[in-house]
């Protein structure tokens, strides 16, 4: 004779094997009291990022992580470190560096891929403009524009079929178009109105030779998400992140760090002002914000206040047209 479970009871049951369904992705060794027994959205995010993350591994031959050093980047390292944790991580990191980059962020970046013992691949602009494959923007000129030709490249050499990234929907518009799986043709160009289906995630990912895919983990995430998980996770990102005094040049609306790639030009002075950063990348054409934050914790309360997003409000290279960033990955860009 089958028991009958009471009403009461079976919802228990249910919540039980939802919460075990949902678990995956928690650190090993962390315990929960009865009163954080709950399935978080962080705690949702989570466990469809991981298995994302897991499903392109387990299809694809040899897939790469698109590895910046940014804290997006650095979320979706952290979290593949988790899918795959105690077995070494089964991925080769992979940055595109313009040259421009904050030599801060260079050396987190390797600091990382060392302490995974993971392989770091660093495809190069400055390479593709000396072998003439992209012309040379001139000195403290963006390079970001450039990055696409470099990836491909990158890509056909080392024969990736699969780069996993940290790009989020809310960034952009032409972000907010994509899918969670980004599918290229053998020319490494993205057709927005030719993309796949994921009903109930489930994804497709065959693909044709010469073609490649690019996945993105963090499609659902917002800004706020992002740090709200590097606060609960203590993942570990790059002070620029953080608010301190630095020194900037006020330039076409735009708060840019001197440095190696930023000089004052005519007319131009520089200040010491409490800046972060809400996004890193070339330093010629990425801004700071004035902020007081020092904290994930105080990160996020003040992007309740923000009606930007940090491409649109501290990225030049994005402000070139409304469809710049669409243009761009229509060109092979992450």
């Amino acid at each position: 004779m089958v028991a009958m479970m009471a009403p009461a009871e079976q919802s228990a049951a249910t919540g039980d094997e939802e919460r075990d369904l949902f678990s995956t992705g928690r650190a090993a060794g962390k315990s929960r009291t009865r009163s954080q027994d709950v399935i978080s959205d962080l705690d949702v995010l989570e466990s469809q990022a991981i298995y994302v993350i897991r499903e392109v591994v387990a299809e694809c031959r040899k897939p790469a992580l698109l590895f910046s050093g940014g804290k997006d980047s650095a979320v979706v390292l952290h979290l593949a470190a988790k899918a795959f944790q105690p077995a070494k991580l089964p991925l080769t990191l992979l940055h595109v560096d313009t040259g421009h980059n904050v030599d801060e962020v260079l050396a987190f970046r390797d600091r990382v891929a060392s302490q995974l013992e993971v392989e770091l691949v660093v495809a190069s602009v400055q390479e593709s403009i000396d072998r003439g494959r992209v012309p040379d923007p001139g000195p403290g000129v963006s390079r970001n524009r450039l990055q696409s030709v470099t990836l491909l490249d990158c890509i056909a050499e080392y024969g990736f079929d699969a780069a996993i990234g940290g790009a989020r929907r809310d960034e952009d518009k032409a972000r907010a178009k994509e899918r969670v799986l980004s599918f290229r043709n053998s020319f490494g160009e993205w057709d927005p109105r030719n993309q796949r289906p994921e009903l109930w995630s489930l994804y497709n990912l065959r693909i044709g030779p010469g073609e490649h895919l690019r996945a993105f983990p963090l499609s659902d995430w917002t800004e706020a998400d992002v740090w709200a998980y590097i606060e609960r996770d203590e993942v570990e990102i790059p002070d620029l992140y953080y608010a301190a005094i630095r020194p900037v040049i006020e330039r076409d609306g735009m708060l840019l760090m001197q440095g190696k790639w930023v000089q004052p030009g005519p007319g131009e002075t520089v200040t010491m002002e409490m800046v972060r950063f809400r996004t890193v990348g070339d330093a010629t054409c990425t801004g700071a914000v004035r902020s007081q934050a020092t904290t994930p914790s105080e990160v996020v309360e003040e992007l309740k206040g923000a009606r930007l997003s940090e491409r649109g409000a501290t990225r030049a290279d994005d402000r070139f047209s409304e469809a710049a960033m669409e243009e761009r990955k229509r060109e092979g860009y992450f």
